[in-house]
């Protein structure tokens, strides 16, 4: 069995705590966190610090769950001791912060829908597309916008912590640099930095465009999708609650513990030096949807409502 060591156990990290108990051959042998807002397993040491726990568990594989501000340091350090690397999104927030360096090549960034079914032969053989339109709808109430996700500088806003799987398999299927930025996010509930609602339409070089609508404000079901629009006429949709059905059928759908046992797997091959898994996301490509992230936030018309705009 393969040690694992997990660093971060709040809500995502009980999901990789779930997701691992039946992961084959994996044994979780250790977690970080100082202040642990998920039961853990009884056998399962806890440490405060990743750093102590990288020196007494040694993993093959350490999962990084943490926020922002801390993941890509803990990412970092596991890498430099050896080990393969699977970090949570978005791992930061700030582009600058993804000037490579040596141990970057054992780290990848968990986007667990994108190991959907249909979307390693679409990654392998991407097809023209002329525009991408990621959709989000979701309910996210003020309550949920406490801790580390109040600010914009240590959680970002809806598009790093909700849209970023569809955004970003949108760009991992489109070329080129930004050209033109619409955008308009809007507040209209007090969720500390955080918007409710925002849209883009982004214009690459290549004359491709991505047009985002992702709000947190949704009172119907939820759902987050992508839907490609291909040079040849045809229309590609990646579709569910959070783009898991991929190119299938919504109700044949892997469950979200099956697409990250599918993750563990593929970074692990990755690192012993098989062949890289098409739907694998390095951490050096992370760098270009949060630069196109940051243009979206920056060139954006603000809208609060009159009560946000007051507080």
């Amino acid at each position: 069995m393969k040690p694992v060591l997990l660093v971060g156990a709040g809500e995502v990290g009980a999901k990789h705590l779930a997701a691992l108990a039946d992961a084959p051959g994996l044994a979780v042998a250790g977690v970080a966190d100082p202040a642990p807002r998920t039961e853990l397993p009884p056998d399962v040491p806890l440490f405060a610090s990743w750093r102590a726990a990288l020196r007494a568990v040694t993993p093959d594989l350490v999962v990084v769950a943490a926020p922002p501000g801390t993941a890509l340091a803990a990412a970092r350090d596991a890498a430099e001791a050896g080990a393969a690397v699977l970090v949570e999104k978005p791992g930061t927030t700030d582009p600058a912060a993804l000037t490579p360096r040596p141990g970057d090549r054992r780290i990848f960034v968990g986007f667990q829908p994108h190991f959907a079914p249909g979307l390693d032969a679409l990654l392998t053989e991407p097809p023209a597309v002329v525009r991408a339109e990621v959709l989000l709808a979701v309910r996210r109430d003020p309550g949920y916008f406490r801790g580390w996700r109040r600010t914009y500088a240590t959680a970002g806003g809806v598009l790093h912590q909700q849209a970023i799987h569809g955004l970003a398999l949108a760009l991992r299927l489109v070329p080129g640099d930004v050209e033109a930025v619409e955008a308009e996010v809007m507040h209209r509930r007090d969720l500390a930095e955080t918007e409710d609602h925002v849209t883009a339409a982004v214009t690459l070089s290549g004359g491709a465009t991505v047009c985002v609508d992702a709000r947190v404000d949704h009172d119907g079901p939820p759902v987050h999708e992508l839907v490609l629009h291909l040079a040849d006429g045809r229309r590609l949709e990646v579709r569910g609650r959070n783009l898991e059905a991929g190119l299938g059928e919504i109700a044949a759908a892997p469950t979200h513990e099956e697409l990250r046992r599918a993750m563990y797997a593929a970074v692990l091959d990755a690192a012993d030096g098989r062949p890289v898994h098409p739907c694998l996301f390095p951490l050096t490509a992370l760098r270009r949807p949060l630069e196109v992230i940051d243009r979206v936030y920056r060139d954006a018309r603000v809208v609060r409502a009159a009560h946000a705009a007051a507080a």
